[in-house]
């Protein structure tokens, strides 16, 4: 009997058709009656698991309530918003598994819009009007390709990247008609793991084959990993040049120049992507981020304008873009539009003590520029409250943002309370000791208040303080004193939760219930540490290799990780 890798193109079209009728479907748009059209042209097709969704909200609101096999989305959406949004968002809060097939249909033939849909990665795309032959032959292709990477995907939305990869190798086992895309999803679940070298091979073997821009690109991040950061910008380089719709490339290529000290050239390669493709709020935001690091207020403003116009009535809305774009214009000089930007943040974050916390530090700065001494110090003191008041309610997945934690003890100092503002300073640079925006947010309050000296003093005290106890938590480990090694590691964690100290504690966690036998408490402790670093690096080696490390112990003594 033949197996599903040697069957014809017709026998997978004749089984995927039997699997069809048992598919889910949701359809995404704003127009009654073109939904009721597609879910004619469905229901031709066999399918009659509908569910229809007039509004973003409303889809989201499926989608949490139900599970999908196939979104059907139209491009244009309601209050503006679009399917590229609606990818993103559910993208980036995890709604959606990666085998659930996302389709997006459109009319927009303009280059800009096809681009900015093809960077999101949608699993295919539809230019209207299509007959329902075409909406089959592509849900067909999507649909089987989804089934043949399903063991891939499973363990990945698990985190399970070990159980990925060997899922990888056992499909590379047959003769598949995927082989490529499983060799470049291994190649990143490689990458991902830190384990740069292996895939540095696979890259150079697939290249030696077939000249392709997502090998090359695959190469120059293992490259980046080994720290052969010169090579890496030169490959990027290149595929930047051949490949001008290659989105990430650029965000690769700015991210090693920003590594080598190049800011001024990370910014321009950012500004070009986003040219490109506008709509983009991740790299809008990282825009903002370098051009203030490079004193480009005027890209700056525009950037996190962006931001706040694509974010405006989203889920995905944050604090952070209204004080981005606030704290832009005060630096400009411009009181009056950080005034109407707070105002908006006033407005649209009601009844949220985060949003009002925000809003009184931006105020205390505003109220600062304008010559307002007493009124700014009254809204420091109320934003010093509601920070506490926050910091001590917590939730280790929704911390408070730092940036505006560096922006009230920014009000602090303005306002006369100079240790409150070091203090705050002081967590914040411990807790984000490896970002260089953090730190580069912190140099700028000492400057803008006349510190620079206490700024430099202040960094270099955290950063003494961080290497020495990490080394004591660490010596302990390896001189065999696993209880003490936890004990100070967990400890280093509960203090200063950075990524590094994090990962730190889990790995001494998982290393001693290895050798001792499972601990519920210590298993939440790390539980909870794996949690908080998956806010501060999601995509950290680091971070999924300690995943992993705990998942092993679990298994090891038959419990669920």
């Amino acid at each position: 009997m033949a197996t599903r890798d040697e069957q014809s193109i017709d026998d997978f079209s004749q089984q995927l058709q039997k699997e069809l009728p048992q598919k889910r479907v949701l359809i995404i748009d704003r127009h009654t009656a073109a939904r009721d059209s597609l879910r004619m042209m469905l229901s031709a097709l066999g399918i009659i698991s509908v569910t229809g969704a007039g509004t973003t909200a409303e889809a989201i609101r499926q989608v949490k309530n139900s599970s999908f096999d196939i979104i059907l989305s139209d491009y244009l959406l309601d209050d503006g918003r679009d399917g590229q949004q609606l990818l993103e968002e559910l993208r980036q809060q995890h709604l959606i598994p990666l085998g659930t097939v996302f389709m997006l249909i459109t009319g927009e033939r303009s280059y800009h819009n096809v681009v900015s849909v093809a960077e999101l990665a949608p699993d295919d795309y539809l230019i209207k009007p299509f007959t329902a032959d075409q909406l089959q032959g592509r849900l067909l292709k999507a649909v089987f390709k989804k089934n043949f990477f399903a063991p891939v995907y499973r363990k990945l939305d698990e985190g399970a990247y070990i159980g990925a990869l060997n899922a990888c190798d056992r499909l590379l086992a047959n003769t598949s008609p995927f082989e490529l895309d499983i060799l470049r999803l291994k190649g990143e679940i490689l990458n991902a793991l830190g384990r740069h070298e292996e895939a540095e091979a696979i890259y150079r073997d697939v290249l030696a084959r077939k000249s392709v821009p997502w090998a090359r690109m695959g190469l120059a991040i293992s490259l980046r990993g080994n720290k052969s950061l010169a090579e890496a910008e030169s490959l990027a380089q290149l595929v930047v040049q051949e490949f001008p719709e290659y989105l990430s490339a650029y965000d690769f290529l700015a991210g090693v120049r920003e590594e080598m000290g190049e800011l001024v050239g990370a910014q321009k390669i950012l500004q070009a992507a986003a040219l490109i493709s506008p709509n983009n709020s991740v790299r809008q935001r990282i825009v903002g981020d370098v051009a203030v690091r490079n004193g480009d207020l005027d890209a700056a403003e525009k950037a996190y304008g962006k931001v706040l116009d694509r974010h405006r009535g989203s889920s995905l809305k944050q604090v952070d873009d209204y004080a981005n774009l606030s704290r832009v214009m005060l630096d400009k000089g411009s009181s009056a539009g950080a005034r109407q930007v707070i105002q908006e943040l006033k407005r649209d974050w009601r009844g949220n003590k985060e949003g009002e916390y925000a809003a009184a530090v931006m105020d205390s700065l505003c109220l600062h520029a304008e010559g307002e001494p007493e009124k700014a110090k009254k809204a420091a003191d109320q934003a010093l409250r509601l920070y506490e008041s926050l910091s001590a309610s917590a939730n280790p997945e929704r911390p408070l943002s730092h940036k505006v934690a560096i922006d009230l003890a920014h009000a602090c100092m303005a306002s006369g309370d100079e240790e409150t503002g070091q203090q705050i300073m002081r967590k914040v640079a411990a807790e984000n000791n490896e970002n260089p925006n953090v730190i580069a947010h912190i140099e700028g309050v000492f400057s803008r208040t006349g510190k620079e000296e206490a700024g430099r003093t202040l960094l270099a005290q955290v950063g003494r303080e961080i290497v020495d106890i990490n080394n004591r938590g660490v010596m302990a480990a390896r001189s065999g004193n696993l209880d003490e090694s936890v004990r100070l590691l967990v400890e280093a964690a509960e203090r200063v939760p950075s990524l590094q100290f994090l990962m730190n504690a889990t790995k001494a966690i998982c290393a001693l219930m290895n050798k001792q036998g499972w601990r519920d408490d210590l298993a939440e402790k790390a539980r909870n540490y794996l949690q908080q670093a998956q806010i501060k690096g999601p995509k950290d080696p680091r971070l999924i290799s300690a995943r992993e490390t705990f998942q092993q112990v679990a298994a090891k003594y038959g419990i669920a990780g």
